[in-house]
């Protein structure tokens, strides 16, 4: 599992990690969409780019996260961090995320049934700061990752991949490189 060693980043990095942990904690744990938009600034901006959810302001973000987010988690939903860097004015954290698809997740597959299955998937979310608070987040996954797990996609006919790219991400070693272009051609170099 990574560790992040707060001891090596200024008082104002350390204060952005604190703010960002917390934001976390009140969307993760203790499921108060008031304390995550405390969180930000005056007009904060959310997007999880697959699926363009999220929203613009304290109004829309706050009702977000109350009626759309919070409450439409899995209740086996774990993140495990790969990375997280943090720069003058950012954090950019690498996770993987797994939990079965129980609810409708409308942040993440809107407009989709629970399916029941198994969903294991990278996300990379880029938070930017302003004068002490959260000022956007840009939340990043793959998309064909999901929808292949989710039972949506077609990975014999695509050139996608289901968990294996989480569970590359997570051990370098554990999914063998290359497989989708070895599907077409015959290289054992690859």
């Amino acid at each position: 599992m990574y560790e992040f060693d707060v001891e090596r980043l200024s008082p104002e990095q350390r204060a952005m990690v604190e703010l960002w942990e917390a934001h976390l904690a009140a969307e993760f744990e203790t499921k108060d969409a008031d304390a995550s938009c405390g969180t930000m600034t005056e007009v904060p901006y959310v997007n999880h780019v697959p699926t363009i959810t999220g929203g613009v302001g304290h109004r829309q973000l706050n009702h977000f996260y109350d009626r759309y987010f919070i409450p439409n988690m899995p209740d086996d939903l774990e993140m495990e961090m790969i990375t997280r860097t943090v720069g003058l004015d950012r954090i950019v954290d690498e996770f993987v995320i797994r939990c079965t698809h129980s609810v409708e997740m409308f942040w993440l597959l809107p407009g989709v049934a629970p399916t029941g299955r198994r969903l294991e998937f990278v996300v990379v979310v880029i938070v930017c700061f302003e004068e002490g608070k959260m000022s956007e987040e840009h939340i990043h996954c793959d998309q064909a990752s999901v929808l292949v797990q989710a039972g949506l996609l077609d990975p014999e006919h695509l050139p996608v991949v289901g968990a294996e790219g989480a569970r590359k991400m997570l051990d370098r070693n554990a999914v063998p490189s290359n497989l989708l272009i070895k599907r077409s051609v015959d290289d054992e170099l690859l």
